[in-house]
C-alpha cells in the first residue's frame, strides 16, 4: 500500500511539472504574439494603384477594417462612423491612420474601392490586390470572410460576402491592441482610439 502511495505521489509531482512547463510555454507564446506585429507580410496595392505592404501599418497607430464595396449596411456604416471618430480624436490627421482592405478582390478594383471610400471619407485609404494575395492577408490577419451566393441554385451567380465586422486597432509597431465592434457605443469607440493614440 505504501509503495502504491509513493508511486501516486511521484505521478502527481511529474504531472505538476508537466503542467507548469506547458503553462510557461503558452505564456511565452502569448507574450511573443503580443510583442510581434499583427498579421502577415503582404504586397498589395492601394486605391491609387500604388504598391503597399505591411510597413504601411508602422509609424502611426492604425485602425484597420476588412470589407467590400457591395456591402449593404455594415461597411458603409463602419466607414461613416470611423470617419467621425477619427475627426473627433485626431482632427488634424497627424496621429492616427486608417485602412479598408477589401475581402472581395474579384469586384473591388483599386479604382472602385477608392471611389467607394472617398464618397464617405477622406480619412481611410483602400487596399486591394489579386484574389490569392488578399486571401493570404485575410487568413493572416485572422479575419473571417466567405462568399455567399444570393441564389443557392446559382452558386456561380451574384453573391455577397459574409465577413468579420470589427475594426482592428494596431499600435505604431503594428501590434494588435484590440478591436472596435460593429455597433460599439460611440463613446467607447472614441475612448479606445484615444488610448491607442496615447500608446
Amino acid at each position: 500500500m505504501k509503495t502504491v502511495r509513493v508511486i501516486l505521489w511521484a505521478a502527481v509531482v511529474v504531472m505538476a511539472g508537466v503542467l507548469g512547463w506547458l503553462t510557461y510555454q503558452v505564456t511565452q507564446s502569448e507574450q511573443t504574439i503580443a510583442e510581434a506585429p499583427f498579421g502577415v507580410p503582404f504586397q498589395l496595392v492601394d486605391q491609387n494603384g500604388q504598391p503597399i505592404t505591411e510597413q504601411a501599418f508602422r509609424g502611426k497607430p492604425t485602425a484597420l477594417f476588412f470589407g467590400f464595396t457591395h456591402c449593404p449596411e455594415v461597411c458603409p456604416t463602419t466607414l461613416f462612423e470611423l470617419d467621425g471618430w477619427l475627426k473627433t480624436v485626431d482632427p488634424e490627421a497627424k496621429g492616427l491612420q486608417a485602412y479598408f482592405v477589401t475581402v472581395d478582390p474579384e469586384r473591388d478594383t483599386p479604382e472602385i474601392l477608392g471611389r467607394y471610400i472617398s464618397n464617405v471619407t477622406d480619412r481611410v485609404k483602400g487596399i486591394a490586390g489579386e484574389p490569392a494575395k488578399i486571401a493570404d492577408v485575410v487568413k493572416g490577419f485572422r479575419v473571417y470572410a466567405k462568399k455567399v451566393p444570393l441564389d443557392e441554385a446559382k452558386p456561380d451567380g451574384d453573391y455577397t460576402m459574409d465577413h468579420t465586422a470589427s475594426v482592428f486597432l494596431l499600435d505604431a509597431e503594428g501590434r494588435f491592441k484590440g478591436t472596435i465592434a460593429y455597433g460599439e457605443n460611440p463613446d467607447t469607440a472614441i475612448k479606445k482610439l484615444e488610448n491607442l493614440m496615447k500608446g
